[in-house]
């Protein structure tokens, strides 16, 4: 089964085009996280040891890495893909099951009207062509969580074809540079799930839990135009994006809604291509781009060693931070393909093609469903730019940001503050406080209106920048205290008495002779030095441009 500018903050990664060096590196204290229950077979946990990475010597061979990616997302749906049972995450076990969830004889599938149009939605986001007709297939195989014994995918006619995905990537960390890459999409195609086995090891047993068994996922099997785990990680983000604005799929990693399996592969350039190995049900976007560059180095060290790269599956050891061995694919295993007997062809229309007499309850239009299409991401973040005259890569993290956006575009509602000031406190002020925390910007304390409310006060300088920040920190304790009570009762409004911010200039510059001889000798630093004296004197009240201004016409008399 195959299953923007992001800056995901992991060091050392390789980038679009480079080649990848002979040697190795290995990274300790990888962060654990949620594991998957869909690893089929046993797996070692023995780490593997590698060379320290080193610079190749004049003549050496480099590498060049080949990887693609599976990505499979469950579809936001109320109901299966080929049954009425409900869709529900952390339901008790077995409670959402349908007779033809569980295989009972004589059941048969009917095909959810949604999870068709969420399959076409998502193909015409990612740029396919709509299949007209598509067919279903059976591909058998057995495990105690099928219980059919086989799954119901599209093999032979997938639902779309021959798309592309482009996202955008920092070159080398620096956020002014930004590169633009395509990863083209083979094919999107419909399949149920398989349910969920829960190995008690304490009882050695294995338990089945069917909840998940026939839910409806999309699988998007891109092209192997990646070369490492940075870009395979910032090319499914961008899916990720765009199938949350589709409404297509939630695409929760964290509660398996977006799964990725990771073919890859290295060969040194103008040669073939080398064996590849899979790696499978990775479910972070950190552990997808580790687990990648891991085994790209393994596979490295192995053939630099002497040793062969053997075609097998592997998973993800978080805790180690390596890939470990699942099964090998030396004996090919046989699916037994064959056509669907209890669907028909699944038929399209578009506006050319529709029946006159057709009942819309009963066909889907292509082109209907075209322009049902929301603002997809890089759209958004190009009127971001437009229409608040924002960076590119605030847009992104605008967008990279779980409901960071919408936060934004909250405060921007309520505040009279310019759309940069807010940008400013926004990525800068809010979210340094939410990752301080680890909190989601839905767990924040501090709303979008109280922190217009304190962007106001700012803007009609009620308030100086400094003193805005402590009245931020104090709405971050969540006493339930407005901006303005805050700045009253900590007196921090800014001095409107010029007469006695005079006196707290001339009294400085009294008690800094030193300092006021640097100014004279033209010293660029000592004239701040002096305004930091005044506002520390005035506790953050003065506006630093009225001292600087009171200073300057005072130095100005000596």
């Amino acid at each position: 089964m195959a299953a923007s500018v992001l800056r995901l903050g992991i060091p050392g990664r390789r980038w679009a085009l480079a080649w990848i060096d002979g040697g190795s590196r290995h990274r300790s204290g990888t962060q654990p996280g949620p594991t998957s229950n869909r690893a089929r077979g046993q797996s070692s946990v023995a780490q593997l040891s590698l060379r320290t990475a080193q610079k190749p010597r004049k003549g050496e061979h480099k590498w060049a890495a080949v990887v693609g990616l599976e990505i499979h997302a469950q579809i936001c749906s109320n109901s299966k893909l080929f049954s009425g049972a409900q869709v529900c995450f952390a339901a008790p076990p077995n409670s959402l099951v349908s007779f033809f969830d569980a295989s009972l004889p004589g059941t048969l599938p009917v095909l959810n009207r949604r999870c068709v149009e969420a399959a076409v939605m998502t193909g015409l986001a990612l740029n396919c062509h709509i299949n007209r007709k598509s067919l279903f297939d059976r591909k058998h195989y057995f495990y105690a969580d099928l219980p059919a014994g086989y799954q119901i995918t599209q093999q032979r006619l997938p639902i779309a074809t021959n798309g592309h995905l482009t996202y955008n990537i920092y070159i080398r960390k620096k956020q002014s540079q930004v590169t633009t890459k395509t990863v083209r999409i083979k094919q999107i195609q419909l399949e149920q799930d398989s349910g969920k086995s829960l190995h008690d090891d304490l009882r050695s047993q294995t338990l089945i839990d069917l909840n998940r068994a026939g839910v409806g996922l999309l699988e998007v099997v891109l092209e192997p135009d990646l070369c490492c785990g940075e870009e395979a990680a910032v090319a499914v983000r961008e899916l990720q994006l765009i199938l949350q604005a589709l409404g297509t799929s939630q695409a929760n990693m964290a509660e398996g809604q977006l799964r990725v399996d990771a073919n890859i592969s290295v060969h040194h350039p103008g040669e073939p291509l080398g064996v590849r190995t899979e790696v499978k049900n990775l479910n972070s976007l950190r552990f997808l781009a580790k687990a990648i560059d891991y085994e790209i180095q393994r596979q490295i060290t192995e053939l630099e060693d002497g040793g062969e790269v053997l075609n097998e599956t592997r998973s993800f050891d978080y805790k180690l931070g390596c890939t470990v061995p699942m099964r090998d694919k030396e004996g090919k295993q046989d699916y037994r393909f064959m056509p669907e007997p209890n669907l028909p062809p699944l038929v399209l229309y578009d506006a050319t093609s529709l029946p006159s007499d057709a009942d819309s309850q009963q066909v889907i239009n292509i082109d209907q469903l075209r322009d049902m299409l929301p603002e997809l991401p890089s759209a958004t973040r190009e009127r971001l730019v437009q229409q608040y005259g924002m960076l590119p890569e605030h847009s992104f993290t605008l967008l990279n940001e779980v409901g960071l956006l919408e936060f934004f575009q909250n405060v921007i509602k309520e505040t009279r503050a310019e759309p940069k000031k807010v940008t400013n406190w926004v990525l800068n002020t809010f979210l340094y406080y939410l990752k301080q925390q680890n909190l989601a910007v839905s767990e924040s304390p501090v709303t979008p209106g109280a922190l217009a409310e304190l962007l106001d006060l700012l803007d009609s300088k009620a308030i100086s920048s400094a003193a805005a920040k402590q009245v931020f920190e104090e709405l971050w304790k969540g006493q339930g205290k407005t901006a303005a009570q805050i700045m009253s009762e900590q007196q921090l409004e800014l001095m409107q008495d010029r007469e006695a911010l005079e006196q707290l200039c001339q009294a400085t510059i009294d008690g800094h002779p030193q300092t006021v001889m640097d100014v004279k000798k033209r010293n660029p630093k000592a004239i701040n030095k002096l305004i930091g004296l005044v506002r520390k004197a005035s506790l953050s009240r003065a506006d630093p441009a009225l001292i600087k201004e009171i200073l300057e016409k005072k130095l100005s008399l000596f």
